[in-house]
C-alpha cells in the first residue's frame, strides 16, 4: 500500500481535500509585504506561528472527530487550511485521517491487548496517536517503525507529559516486538472475522451476510477499504472524452476512459483535478463513476422539462443539463437554502443556463408544481450512504439499524409524493448511494404495488456494462467491488401514457 493515497483527496464533497492556501504574490494586492518591502503584521504572525507536524494535526482532526462528533472531511479542511503543509505533509495528514477511521476497531482490537488500563482509560489525543501509530506500522510500507515511534513519543511530550510518552514508547516498541501477535484468529465466526479482518461494525457484517452471502458481504467489506478512484466527468457542451483525454495526456497525466460512463475519464495520476484549469473552465467536473449513470439512465432530451428532487451540491443535475445540450428547463430543487447557491456555481463554472435552483421541501413539490408537468424526475433520495464508505469512513461507526428503518420511511413518502408530477409516458428514475435492499429494490418493489399506473423498465442496462449485475424492477444495484466505483442503486420506471 501506498504511503498517500490519491484517490483520497476532495475532489469529492464527500471527502477530505490536501488543498494547499496559494502563497500572495509581492506587491499584489493581499500580498504580505508592502511597497517598501517591510513584512506585514500578518506575515509576522504567520512567521512565529508554530509548524505543524501532519502526525499531530491527523490527531487533532481524530480527537475532534470522536469527542465532539466533527464531521472528518471538514474537520479536515479547516485545519489544513490553517496549518498550510506541504503537499505531501498535506497528504500523509490526509492518509492517517481517513485510514485510520476506516480501520478503527481493527487497530483497536490489537491495541487492547498492550494497553494495561484499556483503550476507553485513555484520553481522547492519547487514543488517537496510538492508533495513527499502529495504521502506520500495519498498512503503511514507506515509514519505518523506528520512525514512527520517534514521531509519536515526541508528539506525546508535546501534547502531554513524559508519563505519556513512556507510556507510548512502551505500547509501541512492545507490539513491535510482538509483531506476529497482530493477527485476526482464523477460527472466529464468519461475521467476527470479517468485522475485524475489514474493520466493520460487527451489525454491519451480519446484516450483509443474510442479504448477500458471506462471500458477497466481506467482498463488500474488503472494497469499502481502497482508496477511491478519481474519476472526472466531461463537459460534453464544452468538449469531447477523445479530446479532453488527448489534453491532458499531453500534461504528463495518466487517463483511460471509463467503462461505466461514456461520459467518464478515470485519473490514475495527474495530481488534484480539482485545481487544474480544466475544472476552472467548466471542462469537467469531478464525480464518481456510479453517480455518472444516474443522469444516463434519466437520459433527459432536448427541449424537455425536467424536476430534480434532491439536487444538492449539483452534480447529476449539471450532468443531465449537459446530456440536454443545455437547451431545456430543469428545476433543481434541494430543502436547503444555503445548498443553492452550491447548485448554481456548478451550472455557472460549466456554462449552463437551463437550470433553475429552488428552495424548499420536496415532499412539498406535488403542492408547489401540477401534476403531469415533468417529462423527467430524479429523486436521488436521502439514504443511510452505505454505498459510498470508501469515502465517507465515517458513516460506518455513525449508523445504525435504526437509521435505515427511518430513512426508508421518507425515501417511501418521497416516492408516493412526486410520482403524480411525471407526465404519462415520462420516465422517474429513483437513486441511492447505498446498497440495502430496504431502500432500494425493496423500495422500488412496494412503490409498483401501490402505483399500478407505474412499470419497472427492465431493458433500461441492456447492452451496458450493468446488464451482468441482475437488474430488478427496473434497478441495477452496483456494489462498491463490482467496478471499483461507489455503491449505487438505479431505477428507471417509467408511467403509463393515456389511453
Amino acid at each position: 500500500m501506498s504511503e498517500n493515497r490519491s484517490g483520497r483527496s476532495a475532489d469529492s464533497p464527500s471527502r477530505g481535500k490536501a488543498k494547499q492556501n496559494r502563497r500572495p504574490n509581492p506587491g499584489k494586492p493581499g500580498s504580505s509585504r508592502t511597497a517598501g518591502g517591510s513584512r506585514t503584521s500578518g506575515e509576522a504572525l504567520r512567521a512565529h506561528r508554530p509548524k505543524t507536524s501532519p502526525r499531530a494535526l491527523a490527531v487533532k482532526v481524530l480527537s475532534a472527530v470522536e469527542q465532539d462528533g466533527a464531521y472528518s472531511n471538514l474537520e479536515l479542511n479547516r485545519r489544513l487550511k490553517e496549518a498550510e503543509l506541504s503537499p505531501a505533509d498535506a497528504g500523509l495528514a490526509t492518509e492517517l485521517v481517513y485510514g485510520t477511521i476506516a480501520r478503527l476497531n481493527t487497530l483497536d482490537y490489537f491495541l487492547e491487548r498492550f494497553v494495561a488500563k484499556g483503550m476507553a482509560k485513555l484520553q481522547p489525543w492519547v487514543r488517537s496517536l496510538l492508533r495513527i501509530s499502529v495504521y502506520q506500522m500495519l498498512y503503511l510500507d514507506r515509514i519505518p517503525e523506528h520512525a514512527v515511534v520517534s514521531e509519536a513519543v515526541n508528539l506525546a511530550k508535546k501534547l502531554g507529559h513524559q508519563g505519556i510518552s513512556g507510556m507510548v514508547n512502551g505500547v509501541l516498541r512492545n507490539m513491535i516486538r510482538n509483531r506476529d501477535e497482530l493477527r485476526i484468529p482464523n477460527d472466529l465466526p464468519a461475521a467476527e472475522r470479517i468485522a475485524l479482518e475489514h474493520s466493520h461494525p460487527l451489525w454491519m457484517v451480519k446484516r450483509w451476510i443474510g442479504q448477500y452471502g458471506e462471500e458477497t458481504a466481506e467482498a463488500i467489506c474488503k472494497a469499502n477499504n481502497e482508496p477511491p478512484a478519481v474519476s472526472v466527468r466531461v463537459n460534453t457542451t464544452m468538449t469531447t472524452r477523445e479530446k479532453l483525454m488527448h489534453e491532458m495526456e499531453n500534461t504528463g497525466a495518466v487517463v483511460e476512459p471509463s467503462r461505466l460512463s461514456p461520459d467518464g475519464i478515470l485519473v490514475r495520476s495527474g495530481g488534484n483535478m480539482a485545481l487544474t484549469s480544466w475544472y476552472r473552465d467548466g471542462l469537467f467536473s469531478v464525480q464518481d463513476e456510479s453517480s455518472m449513470l444516474v443522469a444516463e439512465a434519466v437520459a433527459p432530451e432536448e427541449g424537455q422539462t425536467v424536476l430534480d428532487c434532491c439536487a444538492a451540491p449539483g452534480g447529476k443535475t449539471a450532468h443531465m443539463a449537459e446530456k440536454m445540450q443545455d437547451r431545456g428547463r430543469i428545476i433543481a430543487n434541494d430543502v436547503h437554502s444555503h445548498k443553492r447557491q452550491l447548485i448554481m456555481d456548478q451550472a455557472d463554472r460549466l456554462g449552463l443556463s437551463c437550470i433553475d435552483a429552488v428552495t424548499g421541501d420536496a415532499l412539498d413539490l406535488d403542492e408547489r408544481y401540477p401534476h403531469a408537468s415533468f417529462d423527467r424526475i430524479l429523486l436521488d433520495a436521502p439514504c443511510s450512504g452505505l454505498g459510498v464508505i470508501r469515502r465517507k469512513p465515517d458513516v460506518k461507526w455513525t449508523k445504525s439499524p435504526e437509521d435505515i428503518e427511518d430513512i426508508s420511511g421518507l425515501q417511501r413518502e418521497l416516492l408516493d409524493r412526486v410520482a403524480p408530477l411525471l407526465k404519462p409516458g415520462g420516465v422517474l428514475v429513483y437513486s441511492t448511494c447505498t446498497i440495502e435492499p430496504a431502500e432500494n429494490e425493496l423500495m422500488v418493489a412496494d412503490f409498483l404495488k401501490r402505483h399500478p399506473d407505474y412499470q419497472a423498465v427492465d431493458s433500461a442496462w441492456t447492452g451496458t456494462e450493468m446488464e451482468k449485475w441482475n437488474p430488478v424492477n427496473g434497478g441495477v444495484q452496483i456494489l462498491p467491488q463490482y467496478a471499483h466505483s461507489d455503491g449505487f442503486f438505479i431505477a428507471r420506471l417509467t408511467r403509463a401514457a393515456d389511453e
